[in-house]
């Protein structure tokens, strides 16, 4: 009945009614807390702004920020920095949408827009999640190489196992699939600090590298680093994961009741994100202190990364560390991004088919690309296959933004949660300045 009563007071501003929700046997499963102390209701919030935090510490973003460290020093801090600014805005648009409208974002593109394109739309949607797991999954094979010399073909197929085991701690409830996300974070960032810890970077040079320079603009390499950075970081996925997670909580159903989700949930996406700006940052001051430090300026394998760690360092276990947050990030990675082909394809197509068969299809229009590419490519130039999926994220990212941009700023859309002028402004600001990056990017491709 209460469903029912969302529904009658929506806004009218979409062509289609809003159908059955995405990821549906978790759909406002997570009590909130209406009464007592502040930090309940806080708390009942914390979670998917971590899942989405996840984008910035998967395997792609570890072959880019090893290859701009590496190559360039703490020159493309700034870069990790105003993504993290674009991300924060985007997510809380996520939120807003979600919240306001009660639709995810690909729900609200396939209800907004007339069918053909919604599809098309769909269609560049599962092409970023396929990128999306080829970096993931790369990554996460060559952990489990790493740390335990499993082969990387065998790899690729045991992260297919991540069906089943989103499948069971589902079942056990929604909380424990962020339970494992924020625990295996955890993980990642203590192998870090002891990373950095023996690294001892130059802290001078640090805070000047989040200065902004316009040689990221002007020279092409640096530009190409750039993009995958901001691909790595704000990616397509996280736009539609988020829209669908946040809708985990039953939050209630009246205005009063749904701002008060938006507040709580802006914070848990914004401190989460600024969280994984210090691991983002840390992967990138890693390699500039290590590799760039000492004049190897080329490595962007991860292979070559795990065995440089220890002469560099001077601590054997420093490439066990490494192969550990490695592996993490891939898990957590796989996991997501699971999740995100599921929204996708139930939001843009509406599929109704039982939980364990959605997450099977799904993975395995992103996983067998993903596989086939990965066996062919072997251990050597798994670096520049993985640059260039986040490449192809970035491209692919403002057919995401733009719509989502779009739909909150449409009163008709969104009723009284619609967003703040200054918001929808900046918002579009970033929209822009991401498009006019991938213009710049590809003109430069054209021309050498």
């Amino acid at each position: 009945m209460d469903q029912q009563k969302e529904l009658d007071v929506q806004p009218e501003g979409w062509l289609r009614k809003r159908g059955e929700a995405s990821l549906s046997d978790v759909h406002r499963s997570i009590a909130v807390q209406t009464r007592g102390p502040g930090w309940r209701r806080v708390a009942a919030f914390v979670g998917p702004g971590y899942l989405v935090a996840v984008g910035y510490m998967d395997p792609g973003n570890w072959a880019t920020s090893l290859a701009g460290g590496s190559k360039f020093g703490y020159t493309l801090l700034v870069v990790a920095l105003v993504s993290n600014i674009m991300a924060i805005v985007l997510q809380a648009l996520c939120a807003r949408l979600a919240i306001g409208s009660g639709r995810d974002l690909a729900q609200a593109c396939r209800d907004a827009f007339p069918r053909p394109v919604a599809y098309i739309l769909w269609f560049l949607a599962e092409i970023a999640i396929i990128a999306t797991d080829i970096a993931e999954v790369i990554g996460t094979a060559i952990g489990l190489n790493l740390i335990f010399g499993i082969p990387l073909e065998i790899g690729v197929l045991i992260t297919a196992l991540d069906v089943f085991l989103i499948l069971y701690l589902q079942k056990l409830g929604f909380r424990w699939v962020e339970a494992l996300v924020i625990t295996l974070l955890g993980v990642i960032a203590v192998c870090f600090g002891i990373q950095i810890f023996l690294a001892d970077p130059v802290w001078g040079e640090v805070i000047k590298g989040f200065a902004p320079t316009t040689e990221i603009v002007r020279n092409p390499e640096m530009l190409y680093l750039a993009l995958g950075i901001l691909g790595a970081t704000v990616m397509p996925h996280n736009l539609y994961l988020h829209s669908a997670i946040v809708q985990t909580r039953d939050y209630g159903h009246s205005i009063p009741e749904k701002r008060q989700a938006l507040k709580y949930a802006t914070i848990d996406s914004t401190v989460a994100l600024m969280f994984a700006l210090l691991i983002n940052a840390s992967i990138l001051i890693l390699a500039a202190a290590t590799f760039h430090k000492t004049g190897q300026t080329e490595v962007a394998e991860l292979g070559d990364a795990h065995s440089l760690l220890a002469p560099l360092l001077g601590w054997s276990l420093a490439p066990t560390l490494f192969g550990i947050a490695l592996l993490c990030c891939g898990i957590n990675s796989t996991v997501t991004a699971t999740l995100a082909g599921q929204i996708v394809m139930e939001g843009f197509l509406h599929i109704k088919l039982s939980p364990w068969l959605r997450r099977l299809i799904t993975r395995g229009i992103a996983i067998v690309p993903a596989a086939i590419v990965t066996i062919w490519f072997g251990d050597e130039g798994t670096a520049r296959l993985l640059i260039l999926t986040q490449v192809v994220l970035s491209l692919q990212l403002s057919f995401a933004v733009f719509p989502l941009v779009i739909f909150t700023a449409s009163r008709s859309k969104m009723g009284e949660l619609v967003s703040p002028r200054w918001l929808s402004a900046f918002a579009m600001f970033i929209a822009i300045v991401i498009a006019l990056l991938n213009v710049k990017l590809l003109s430069d491709f054209v021309i050498g």
